[in-house]
């Protein structure tokens, strides 16, 4: 099946920077969550800054990059500490995002 994609689609082979399909599929992630909050702002102009357990005024973006720079943080401390699979850091990450824009 690889193969039949690399034929019909070269730029599908990764190996040019040794990416893995989990690298790709993290940053496809990062481009489809900036897209959808483009969207959303689209949809729902302003998205006014709210004050959350921080103490901080954020608004949507500043949510999002939050999240993810709090989800990196999670994913290096979970191979620090723990090592591969991280499985256990995705679901902590998933429930950390959710918190983020629930409550800050």
């Amino acid at each position: 099946m690889k193969d039949l994609l690399l034929k019909y689609f070269p730029w599908l082979d990764l190996s040019w920077m040794a990416w893995t399909w989990p690298t790709a599929a993290f940053f496809l992630f990062i481009l489809a969550a900036l897209v959808v909050m483009g969207v959303w702002e689209w949809r729902s102009p302003g998205g006014a800054p709210r004050r959350g357990i921080l103490g901080l005024d954020t608004t949507r973006g500043d949510r999002l990059f939050i999240s993810l720079l709090g989800s990196a943080f999670i994913h290096l401390g979970w191979l620090g500490v723990i090592g591969t699979p991280l499985w256990g850091a995705l679901a902590i990450s998933i429930i950390f995002g959710i918190s983020v824009f629930r409550w800050v």
